[in-house]
């Protein structure tokens, strides 16, 4: 356990480990460090990440600094689990402390190129190495195609349109009804034109084999900034809303608060964390830490909601349109606490679990596995600790919280297809996927890495 006496947050990291030299020097200041087992070094890098993140959210830039110094001579992108984890959350951190500086965060930043088909792959690699999304694809289908039963025109607004995959496995569900298919309409929304070009050809490709009369609507945009009436909705019409991983961007609000001074003094209290997560919380079960928390009275708890002013009014909105069904697939963490200390806490269990299935799943050489934790898992890091105010993209929440906003916005929870979960169960032991699980909670569905819970779906409908 790390010693009680100075506050963690005014003190060196290296207050906890006197033989390590502040000074890198040639090489790596302690080279016995890597003859440690890899749970023996993992622990390591909790204790030191942990001790950095408490000096960023101090505002003890000095510090942080010794301490990212430290970790870098044991954080890899390619090594172990742990080390993966730390090459980010350090790089994450850091980011953090250079927006002390606009200016020279600006700079270092103004030359970074976004490409379209990296954003496409990096999703399409997820989809291939996870069976997350393959899972909340068919359990949303299920869904989706049970409460359509007799409808003759169906419409789907596609909140994330960006993976034919979903689609056609639902195309080929209507095309076997005994009535016959209904006349189908798409409504897709990205912020990315091409995205969008490549899914109309390929549903329509698709609709045209299986003789569904179909019709894709594009909608270019950010969903914060969708026009609902752009929606079209027709009288007639049945209509259903899939969301995957896309609600929590409308929890972004100008909540920034004022930047403390680095050097200047904390105010300081700590609280001993309790962790569950299998391998990560393990470590830290034997390894309590201490962590800065400016207030314990703004903490947030699993019964509060964060004010999401652009929440409230899409989902009004939305609801007005009395879809028969809406699908939410979301991220079961909490990431958008109102401290850094609540969230990389929370992003260090989440993502360890998630880099943890990686490790399981795919060999560590392959450049796939390598896009999918930088691209995606990284930048969503790096958004959860770096960014605040309207930055802040990646506020996840737990199905505990949606289910508070969506009852509060006037939707009622329907029972998720019992076949739709023997249909994911099958994918599951037909692909081998070892360690994935899916466990039912309030009617709703929680799929597990092991036993940690990482992403939650449930089904929504119209409340008269």
């Amino acid at each position: 356990m790390i010693p009680e006496g100075p506050s963690p947050v005014t003190s060196s990291p290296l207050q906890f480990f006197p033989w390590m030299s502040p000074s890198p020097g040639i090489g790596s200041p302690f080279p016995w460090l890597w003859e440690l087992k890899p749970e023996e070094r993992g622990l390591w890098l909790i204790r030191l990440l942990v001790a950095c993140a408490n000096h960023v959210a101090a505002g003890s830039l000095e510090n942080a600094n010794i301490g990212l110094e430290q970790i870098s001579h044991l954080a890899s992108p390619d090594g172990d689990t742990m080390q993966r984890i730390a090459a980010y959350f350090t790089e994450a951190l850091a980011n953090r402390m250079l927006k002390a500086w606009p200016g020279l965060h600006k700079a270092l930043n103004s030359t970074k190129i976004s490409s379209v088909p990296d954003e496409i792959l990096v999703q399409k690699l997820f989809f291939e190495l996870c069976p997350f999304l393959k899972l909340a694809y068919i359990i949303t289908n299920q869904a989706i195609v049970e409460a359509m039963e007799g409808e003759k025109m169906v419409h789907i607004i596609d909140l994330n349109s960006c993976e034919p995959a979903q689609w056609i496995n639902l195309f080929q569900t209507f095309s076997a009804r005994p009535e016959g298919p209904p006349h189908l309409r798409i409504t897709g929304i990205h912020e990315q034109k091409e995205v969008l070009e490549q899914m109309a050809l390929r549903l329509t490709e698709e609709a045209e084999k299986l003789d569904i009369p179909f019709q894709f609507n594009p909608i270019v945009c950010k969903l914060e900034n969708l026009d609902l009436e752009s929606l079209r909705v027709k009288t007639g019409e049945a209509l259903a809303v899939s969301s995957v991983l896309q609600l929590h961007s409308l929890l972004v609000t100008d909540d920034e608060v004022p930047r403390r001074n680095f050097n200047s003094p904390p105010v300081s209290k700590t609280r001993v964390l309790q962790m569950t997560q299998r391998t990560f919380g393990e470590w830290l079960e034997k390894e309590p830490v201490h962590i800065y928390n400016p207030s314990s009275d703004i903490a947030s708890s699993p019964s509060s909601l964060a004010p999401a002013p652009k929440m409230g009014s899409f989902l009004a909105a939305l609801r007005a349109l009395s879809p028969k069904v809406m699908v939410v697939t979301e991220q079961e963490s909490n990431h958008n606490g109102p401290t850094l200390m609540e969230r990389v806490i929370e992003a260090l269990n989440f993502y360890a679990a998630l880099f943890d299935c990686l490790e399981s799943t795919v060999s560590r050489a392959p450049i796939e596995r390598q896009k999918v934790e930088k691209m995606l898992f990284g930048e969503e890091i790096k958004n959860i600790i770096a960014c605040e105010g309207g930055e802040r993209k990646e506020r996840h929440e737990k199905l505990e919280k949606w289910i508070l906003r969506l009852e509060l916005a006037g939707f009622g929870r329907v029972p998720l297809s019992y076949h739709g979960m023997l249909q994911a169960g099958r994918l599951l032991q037909t692909n081998n996927y070892d360690g994935y699980k899916m466990k039912e909670e309030n009617g709703c569905l929680v799929m597990c890495w092991q036993e940690r819970p990482l992403y939650s779906i449930s089904a929504w409908g119209f409340r008269r």
